[in-house]
């Protein structure tokens, strides 16, 4: 992380910046550079677009993994002291509008997503356009990211942020405005190269060009458009990693708060959270990969792979995810293509850890669906194995029409710090 931004983000712009739905405060630091001089500059306007990593790393995509692990049954419980993290143990009615972490995730979502329409209007004006490119690449990421992660876990999304009173749509429609903010990050790129010196200002690890691809395959493929999904995923190299890299003083986030301290939760057992019809062949060379075994002190399943160490990489998508995403679209065409499907299942069923950029890998014989509704359940069974504890179980869950009874809640239920605020925040729902 280059120092000029650093001292941009850490000088107070980041608190200046913050304006969050349905909640208008001042967090004005009289002593910092104001908005308005920090956005006025191709150097400033970076420095905002780095701080969304931050943002999203420690808030966003940490709650996310924590409260789909416990909600879903990938992880378990270690102390019932952790108030928001007994709620998802617990699940149903448990799970109110008083959760810290929900409320965090919603929030820090906010501020991503308002950030970020910040600097893509600011890029506007930067007069090197392979610049301007790649903040509006790079901004476009986390602020897709974001928005996938509010529908994702609730059922309607607000319309606006940084406003009072904001009407909320459906989260289907979350996603289509997460694909447009992607096709226009494209459109951008493709019209003007991303520079050198803009790939110099921000953190190493994000390919923006193959994430935005990647996220555009996901969103297309929750919101049930399968032919876009999988254009989308065939324009994706599968052969490069995106990550969102760590330091010591900048540690993973889920390493500094579970792994470290052993006191959140820990993977449940070598299911992965499973049902038996569906647990891993022990075999599987993913279990050893995302787990480890501590043979004298409980718990005895412990988080490994991307979680591992302080300075350990996240992946924003696996290259598996992208596979996988292939797979479904041919099982779900209107006619299903069996044919193609298990191709492309087979490819990460058979992939050894070596062959993938991330080191994931099963290195299983391959499997021989007969019908489309088998080659679907083997599809759902490897994403959840391949995509252990990135947060997206509980969407797959959904879509797959597995079983209440294997999941805790369909939807979370919105923070009252969001409803207190903004009359037109949507009922609860049920489960």
């Amino acid at each position: 992380m280059k120092k000029i931004i650093q001292s941009i983000i850490y000088g107070g712009l980041a608190v200046a910046m913050f304006t969050a739905t349905g909640c208008k405060k001042d967090y004005t630091n009289p002593t910092a550079a104001t908005s308005v001089q920090v956005l006025s500059s191709a150097k400033g306007l970076a420095g905002v677009a780095v701080g969304l990593q931050r943002t999203y790393a420690s808030n966003v995509a940490y709650g996310m993994a924590d409260a789909n692990g416990l909600i879903t049954g990938e992880t378990i419980l270690l102390n019932a002291g952790n108030g928001s993290e007994l709620q998802f143990s617990t699940g149903g009615a448990a799970v109110d509008g008083t959760n810290a972490l929900l409320g965090n995730v919603w929030s820090s979502a906010a501020k991503v997503i308002y950030d970020a329409n910040n600097v893509i209007s600011g890029a506007a004006s930067v007069s090197d356009k392979g610049y301007a490119s790649g903040l509006i690449g790079y901004a476009t990421i986390y602020k897709a990211l974001s928005i996938g992660v509010m529908a994702e876990f609730w059922e309607k999304v607000p319309d606006t942020i940084g406003t009072n009173a904001t009407p909320f749509s459906d989260r289907i429609t979350g996603y289509a405005r997460a694909i447009a903010a992607i096709d226009k990050a494209l459109t951008a790129i493709n019209s003007n190269a991303i520079s050198s010196s803009f790939l110099s200002d921000v953190p190493a690890g994000v390919d923006i060009v193959n994430t935005l691809y990647a996220l555009k395959a996901r969103y297309s493929l929750f919101a049930g458009n399968y032919a876009a999904a999988l254009a989308a995923a065939n324009t994706v190299d599968l052969t490069k990693k995106s990550t969102m890299n760590f330091e010591a003083a900048n540690a993973n986030p889920v390493y500094a708060s579970v792994t470290s301290t052993n006191n959140v939760y820990q993977p449940v057992d070598s299911t992965l959270g499973l049902p038996a019809a569906l647990a891993p062949d022990l075999a599987d060379k993913r279990i050893p990969f995302y787990t480890l075994i501590n043979p004298t002190i409980n718990p005895r399943f412990r988080l490994n792979g991307f979680w591992i160490a302080a300075t350990t990489a996240i992946p924003i998508y696996l290259p598996g995810e992208i596979t996988l995403i292939k797979a479904e679209c041919y099982a779900r065409a209107a006619v299903p293509d069996l044919v193609n499907g298990t191709i492309e299942l087979n490819k990460v069923v058979t992939k050894k850890g070596a062959a993938d950029p991330l080191g994931v890998g099963a290195d299983l014989p391959p499997v021989a669906p007969v019908t489309a509704a088998e080659l679907l359940n083997q599809i759902y069974r490897n994403r959840c194995i391949e995509l252990f504890l990135t947060g997206l179980k509980l969407e797959d869950m959904r879509r797959f029409g597995r079983p209440n009874a294997e999941r805790k809640r369909n939807l979370f239920p919105y923070p009252f710090r969001e409803r207190d605020s903004n009359p037109n925040t949507p009922a609860d729902p049920a489960f």
